[in-house]
């Protein structure tokens, strides 16, 4: 509920527009003195004024009308006000409409005519405050990632520029990460970006898919082994901890690693030393260690599976990567980045790869499907969609969508927004009825302090208030 402060020294007139405004769906406030205005307009959230120009008894001249004006903008310089006034001069009413006065209007007031303009005026404010958070959060973001390598990583949404913020922020560390989330969802991209931006950018970066690897080579591929020490072993060869001596192993499923590898894998953690399998000669080595698992470790410490030493030395740091289906601001940036990838890879026209667009059947689909397989998947399916068009528009059913699932609600692009509050996890699905009504009595129906407690934008809010239809004046 939108508050509008009254300003006017006829306690009449307050009360008069404080119970209009009321029964239009407003929360009127009300105050006789300039003095009073400024600090209402300290204490609350307030989306409006109407502003009387003359608080002294037989005084017309407008004058304390115009530092009250001047005094509000100067505290809020986008705040919508309205002059009201049966004696001030045109030249005045001129001067201060010029000077950002959002209407003017002399008393006694059109009833219809005012309740037009507070809400074209409160609508405009509101998007004015929701461009100027966006244009806040975007430069905030350029100057976060400013001379960041982000290695080619596409995203949009607030979830992954989180992760991505908490990357750039290990990168300058030397302490062991361990990347978690769902396969396909990207653990190996935040390992180009802890390396690259990392002291040690120009050392070897070293990649290991752990869960790739036959049991019995799976040694030798990670610390090397002698000429004889296994059938086939015709040469010594060198380890990949050895290969990435000075610089960064990346040990993706770790949760794969038999328990013998899991104790040679803690020595090195703590001392750097190993040895090559078939050997007794002890080789010492200095390298960051990332690694990455879908699995729950913690689960396999319970059932024996992994070490409980070893898991507090991998994460040291946890960077848990969402998967695709709670970061849907995502999904059309990838789709246009792996769409302009998959028609230059297919020999399609240049200026083709450039004008591919969507139809709305296709953002619809692609933002109701749950991509399971997340990233991955959503790349298979642009190269799908890329390879089966015949034009430039690219439908539901190009990316092997079925138009049954584009029937599901779109929600808006916040959705994977971790919610600040009611106990919600980074990552959490998007508040329901319950708690948006919860919430919106427990902050008395302002929709600027629900749409803060979620973690989301006052449009947002709206848009799944009217999927849920959530009357919030009654909420109030």
């Amino acid at each position: 509920m939108d508050t509008v402060l009254v300003v006017d020294d006829n306690q009449a007139v307050c009360q008069a527009l404080s119970l209009m405004l009321e029964i239009a769906g407003y929360r009127p406030l009300s105050c006789q003195s300039p003095q009073e205005a400024l600090y209402f307009i300290e204490q609350e959230e307030v989306s409006l004024v109407i502003q009387d120009m003359n608080f002294s008894r037989d005084t017309t001249s407008g004058e304390e009308g115009r530092e009250l004006f001047h005094a509000l903008r100067s505290r809020q310089p986008q705040l919508p006000i309205i002059l009201l006034t049966a004696w001030t001069e045109l030249e005045m009413a001129v001067e201060l409409m010029k000077a950002g006065a959002a209407d003017y209007l002399a008393k006694p007031w059109d009833d219809n005519k005012l309740l037009n303009s507070v809400a074209n005026l409160i609508s405009l404010y509101k998007l004015q405050q929701d461009n100027q958070q966006l244009q806040q959060r975007e430069q905030q973001r350029q100057a976060a990632f400013d001379g960041a390598d982000l290695c080619g990583l596409v995203f949009a949404s607030a979830a992954m520029e989180r992760c991505v913020d908490l990357a750039l922020q290990l990168a300058r560390s030397d302490v062991s990460v361990l990347i978690t989330g769902p396969n396909g969802a990207g653990k190996d991209k935040l390992a180009d970006i802890l390396h690259a931006n990392s002291p040690l950018k120009h050392k070897p970066l070293i990649k290991v898919n752990v869960g790739a690897l036959p049991m019995e080579l799976m040694e030798a591929e990670l610390f090397g082994a002698e000429a004889g020490a296994f059938t086939g072993a015709t040469k010594a060869r060198i380890g990949r901890f050895e290969a990435a001596d000075g610089g960064t192993l990346f040990l993706d499923e770790i949760g794969n690693l038999p328990l013998s590898g899991q104790i040679k894998l803690l020595r090195v953690l703590q001392t750097g030393e190993f040895e090559r399998l078939g050997s007794h000669q002890t080789r010492k080595v200095k390298v960051r260690l990332l690694s990455a698992t879908n699995a729950d470790l913690r689960q396999d410490i319970i059932e024996g599976r992994f070490r409980e030493d070893l898991f507090y030395r991998l994460n040291v740091v946890e960077l848990a990567l969402p998967p695709l289906a709670q970061r849907k601001d995502d999904i059309l940036p990838l789709v246009e980045h792996f769409c302009a990838g998959a028609a230059a890879a297919l020999n399609k026209s240049s200026a083709l790869s450039k004008s591919l667009t969507l139809d709305k059947s296709a953002k619809e689909a692609l933002l109701a499907h749950d991509w399971p397989g997340n990233v991955r998947e959503l790349e298979n399916a642009c190269k799908r969609a890329v390879l089966l068009s015949r034009g430039e528009s690219l439908s539901c059913s190009d990316f092997g969508l079925a138009a049954a699932t584009a029937s599901k609600t779109i929600l808006d692009s916040s959705v994977g927004q971790a919610p600040e509050s009611h106990g919600q996890p980074a990552g959490a699905e998007e508040p329901g009825k319950a708690e948006i009504e919860a919430a919106l009595a427990e902050h008395g129906g302002v929709i600027a302090r629900v749409a803060k407690s979620f973690g989301i934008s006052r449009q947002a809010l709206y848009r799944r208030m009217e999927k849920f239809g959530i009357d919030g004046k009654r909420q109030a």
